[in-house]
């Protein structure tokens, strides 16, 4: 099983992308998977924690994930106040929307650091900082638990017609930069 754990802020779309890609992997991929958020009265811009797992055999575990293989970050400034780390697997990934390197991050050695500009990204093909759907194609790039052309269908089927487009550029955009695909 793959378990992937999302740090947002409230209203950011963190728990979006956690069910795009739940539901790329299940209706569009052939997986069986789970989406859910974790979140109390908090308000917007405060920091939320969405889930996915993925598998190919049926999922029983209905609990919060609490070993990670992958830790998505949508937002660098949640490092200063959450411990990100926590529970991530040995030799998990964590993927941080940053302009910096990873090797500008000091995290245990055990955790692979991958950084993407999803701000920049997200400002260039969606006209606004809402990183949720860049960061998904990052996630789709490194991890390869789903196939694009699978998100790209969940997007359009869970997101309303007038998102439609730019989200799937977004997610295209962020996959092919991460491949080294121009």
């Amino acid at each position: 099983m793959i378990e992937i754990r999302w740090h947002g802020r409230g209203g950011h779309g963190g728990f979006t992308a956690a069910r795009l890609l739940g539901l790329a992997a299940s209706v569009y991929g052939g997986n069986y998977s789970q989406a859910f958020p974790s979140f109390g009265p908090e308000r917007r811009g405060a920091p939320v924690l969405g889930f996915t797992r993925i598998d190919i055999e049926q999922i029983n575990d209905h609990s919060q994930v609490y070993n990670c293989d992958y830790v998505i970050v949508l937002d660098e400034t949640l490092l200063d106040t959450v411990d990100v780390t926590k529970g991530i697997k040995e030799e998990g990934i964590l993927l941080i929307n940053s302009a910096k390197s990873s090797e500008q991050f000091n995290f245990p050695n055990n955790i692979k650091i991958r950084t993407f500009n999803a701000t920049k990204t997200a400002l260039e093909v969606l006209g606004v900082p809402i990183t949720n759907t860049v960061m998904l194609g990052a996630v789709v790039a490194i991890t390869g638990v789903v196939k694009l052309e699978a998100v790209k269908s969940a997007i359009d089927e869970f997101m309303a017609p007038e998102l439609r487009d730019k989200n799937k550029k977004a997610v295209e955009v962020a996959y092919n930069s991460i491949k080294g695909v121009n």
